[in-house]
């Protein structure tokens, strides 16, 4: 990892592999892009480009009212340059699907390759539907309200890991603790949550959010994908996003919720690495 000077902050960045460019977008947000350490074994393959968004993670130097879609693309475009990219692939997962398509839509320019990995184009979706859902799969009223308190940053830091130990369950397919650990193996013990900065994003920069009438704007190659069971963007969802950008392919990942690429893996690495090969144009620009 580096840190590197982008914009009067400084962004948490790690590049590694070789190959066309794919940066990743991590979700949250409050996360940090540990949480997408399972792409490391596309490195054999492609040049691969972690890092922290603003006001998340190990990324310093800016207040967290600074976390608009504006700063945020254009900090992603900011250090493709830096970086001396003429063109990349973006894949952004949950909130960095968010940011992914926002960028998409502002720097079409910039962008070779669109993934969306348990996305929305809407608000709707976290803050409303999710509670909704969890209430229909027969989760505790307790633990839908406090779903619903959690997208929408209606909870305080100190409440941050007590509320999402209690609702991480409900993230995955299979048992909890045995994803933790797994999540751990890769890297998650390193992660560096920001509590202040969901709650921002819950109460301000996501309220009312939406791309809908903008889909068709996107002209790129687009994969969506997301797992079977993920509350937070349920397949009703990933159908209706991938209905609205011109000839987006759908992916659903089975036996998986909001985290396919930790609980398929493979299934996931292989489905990436097919869509971004079958450009026979892409090549590395530097």
């Amino acid at each position: 990892m580096t840190t590197m000077s982008i914009r009067e902050q400084s962004l948490n960045v790690e590049v590694v592999g070789h190959g066309y460019p794919l940066l990743l977008m991590h979700g949250g947000p409050g996360l940090d892009h540990w949480s997408l350490r399972p792409f490391e074994q596309l490195a054999d393959r492609f040049t691969l480009i972690f890092y922290d968004h603003r006001c998340n993670g190990r990324s310093t130097g800016a207040p967290v009212e600074s976390m608009t879609w504006d700063n945020l693309t254009a900090d992603a475009d900011a250090l493709r340059q830096e970086l001396d990219f003429e063109q990349w692939a973006v894949l952004g997962h949950s909130f960095g699907g968010h940011v992914a398509l926002e960028y998409a839509l502002r720097y079409p320019q910039s962008l070779s390759h669109l993934i969306l990995l348990d996305t929305g184009g809407d608000s709707h979706w976290s803050q409303q539907n999710a509670a909704d859902l969890m209430a229909k799969r027969g989760y505790s009223p307790k633990k839908v309200e406090l779903v619903r308190r959690w997208f929408n940053g209606e909870f305080t830091p100190q409440e941050f890991f007590p509320m999402s130990m209690r609702i991480g369950g409900a993230y995955y397919h299979g048992p909890f603790l045995w994803a933790m650990a797994k999540a751990m193996i890769h890297g998650g013990w390193r992660s560096q949550p920001r509590p202040e900065t969901l709650i921002f994003a819950g109460r301000q920069l996501i309220k009312g959010w939406t791309v809908m009438d903008r889909l068709d704007e996107i002209r790129v190659p687009t994969l969506v994908m997301a797992g079977r069971e993920d509350f937070v963007f349920p397949p009703e969802c990933q159908q209706e996003l991938a209905a609205g950008i011109p000839k987006a392919r759908l992916r659903i990942i089975e036996h998986a919720g909001h985290e396919p690429h930790e609980e398929q893996t493979s299934e996931v690495m292989e489905v990436v690495r097919e869509f971004l090969s079958q450009s026979a144009t892409a090549q590395v620009r530097r």
